[in-house]
């Protein structure tokens, strides 16, 4: 016997109590009995008993609220953790480490894992670890449990000794003989005292006055990170260059490449004993005063600028070198304008000054003291050579000087790449070209620094720690590099991979693709443009869930959305799936 419910148009169904038998060959049914006033609800209890069942009904002490045995245990955001470690798992970054001991080589992943998704300081980041207080499942992915920060200390002290052999592996990775390698130099301001890092120079930070660190960065030419080294706060730019030369020659054993970096890093100095004797190749760029005087020679002619954006030079002063002229028109109305509001805020300031100095109260008087007071002035907007000026005792006068002023006009937007790199290497539009990919560098700084991985401030005071927290975001800045390009679809960013424009001097032109995002704000398949930090809070909604069922508890991940689907896809990674038999059973139920 068995229960058939029969529809009945915009009546209620008919519910039918059926028995079928095989009369010659045929299935006959015949109705036993009509169970239609009982109602659904009724007759599936009675379909239950059919089938060996039993209905057990509220009150009854069997009875059991479904509810109560159906409970949520927890829920861990997951999808942004699974992408890192998956784009982890394939760079290899676990080999690379070579830590001997397990437990602190799964730390040092998950330091960088945190870099990415949450850069904090270390006693939030083992808070995170522990399976009890965890934000996430990284703690259970990488199966860690009571962590505290002296682990992660610890873990970090390990990883410091291994940084020759991680940045040679990644150099045999991405650098061979005649390639591109891009140098720069960066500082972070500290927190503290103690580390003997820490110094005052120069900062990059806009913090003038604090203790800092400084740490240069080599980049392959798609400015993906290789190595990294800290030096004290108040290193010079070119004093950093012989220990990168040392490292590409004695380490990464690279004997023929090219070495790029900006005028305030190759200097004369550092070519001539550095580059040079080492069989290096360089491209760099000259500094103003170097433009100037080769102006004045003649062996920059202007009036090639006429028809040309970039034309080939030789000069005496560079034998055996080139020399390529540039001028950028935008650069250079740029230049005018910021040069025409310097002189005119500075003409402002000097007339006050003019002012004081006849004032009836405490005038500004004495030639000493009229000089220091024009001096902060003109320094500060460094316009002091743009103006003539006469100071007496009891005054001063000032005008423009229109020769300063006109010959540093005519040099706007000129510049002039210096390079080693013969013709059949790089072309003039190559050589450019290579020298403005600097930016990536520069990109990867602000990375670091302030964008996703937050480098700074640096709260470490032992140098070792400090030197191994810069490497950590190093590595961590590797992985999301890689992440970037995969992702670079659904990003509001191009590929690193675009061709050389052929003339590298003129504006950028944006790409079509770049065109249709930020009309469309939407990936070519019509899914939703990401920042790289949205991307990972929308991939972290993924979830991790425990569930418990009658006594038992599962593991079940939410449904991934079409977003989460292609970012997965674009990693070339398999989504979370569970990852148990008796998992599998439960959802098949």
């Amino acid at each position: 016997m068995y229960i058939e419910v029969i529809p009945n148009r915009t009546s209620p169904p008919a519910i039918l109590l059926r028995e079928s038998k095989r009369v010659d060959g045929k299935v006959v049914k015949t109705t036993l009995l009509n169970l239609s006033p009982l109602g659904l609800e009724l007759a599936q209890q009675v379909k239950m008993l059919l089938n060996g069942g039993q209905v057990v009904m509220p009150g009854d002490p069997a009875f059991v609220d479904p509810e109560a045995e159906f409970q949520l245990l927890r829920s861990l955001p997951h999808g942004a953790v699974a992408a890192v470690l998956g784009m982890i798992e394939k760079l290899e970054i676990d080999k690379l480490i070579g830590v001997a001991d397990k437990q602190q080589r799964k730390l040092i992943l998950a330091m960088i894992v945190q870099r990415i998704l949450a850069p904090g300081a270390k006693l939030a980041g083992a808070r995170g670890l522990n399976q009890a207080t965890a934000d996430s499942s990284l703690a259970i992915e990488l199966g860690l449990d009571k962590v505290d920060e002296d682990d992660l200390y610890e873990a970090m002290d390990a990883l410091l000794p291994r940084q020759d052999k991680i940045e040679k592996a990644l150099a045999k990775r991405h650098l061979e003989d005649g390639t591109l390698v891009m140098y720069d130099l960066t500082s972070v301001w500290m927190t503290g005292e103690q580390c003997p890092l820490a110094k005052r120079g120069h900062s990059r930070d806009g913090k003038p006055g604090t203790l800092q660190i400084e740490f240069g960065l080599l980049c392959d030419k798609e400015g993906r990170p290789v190595a990294v080294e800290v030096f004290d706060g108040n290193s010079s730019d070119p004093s950093t260059v012989a220990s990168q030369v040392n490292k590409i020659k004695n380490r990464f054993g690279l004997t023929k490449i090219i070495l790029v970096g900006d005028r305030g890093m190759l200097t004369e100095a550092r070519i001539q004993e550095d580059l040079k004797p080492n069989g290096l190749d360089w491209i760099s760029c000259l500094r103003a005063p170097a433009i100037k005087q080769l102006a004045e020679e003649k062996s920059l002619q202007m009036d090639l600028f006429d028809k040309l954006d970039l034309f080939t030079i030789t000069s005496p002063d560079y034998p055996g070198e080139r020399l390529v002229a540039c001028r950028n028109q935008l650069l250079a109305t740029k230049r005018a304008k910021v040069r025409e509001e310097l002189l005119a805020s500075a003409e402002i300031k000097l007339k006050k000054a003019q002012e004081a100095t006849s004032r009836p109260k405490r005038a500004l008087k004495g030639v000493e003291a009229i000089t220091r007071r024009l001096t902060r002035i003109l320094d500060g907007s460094k316009m002091n050579k743009h103006f003539m000026l006469e100071i007496k005792a009891d005054g001063f006068t000032f005008e423009r000087d229109a020769e300063s002023i006109r010959d540093e006009a005519a040099l706007d937007g000129v510049y002039i790449i210096r390079s080693s790199v013969k013709e059949e290497v790089l072309n003039e539009a190559e050589l450019v070209g290579s020298y403005k990919n600097l930016s990536r560098v520069e990109r990867a700084f602000r990375t670091i620094k302030t964008v996703d991985l937050k480098v700074r401030p640096v709260y470490h005071r032992l140098e070792k720690r400090v030197r191994s927290h810069v490497f950590l975001c190093m590595l961590a800045y590797y992985v999301e590099w890689h992440m970037k390009e995969a992702l670079a679809d659904m990003l509001f960013i191009d590929a690193i991979d675009q061709p050389m424009r052929t003339n590298p001097v003129a504006p950028a032109e944006v790409s079509d693709a770049a065109k249709r995002k930020a009309a469309t704000l939407k990936s070519p398949d019509g899914l939703p443009l990401h920042s790289f930090q949205t991307l990972l809070k929308d991939l972290a909604t993924l979830n991790r869930q425990v569930i418990s069922f009658r006594g038992k508890s599962f593991v079940k991940y939410s449904k991934p959305t079409k977003l989460q689907e292609k970012a997965f896809h674009l990693l070339g990674l398999t989504l979370p799936v569970p990852r148990t038999a008796a998992h599998e059973n439960f959802a098949r139920h």
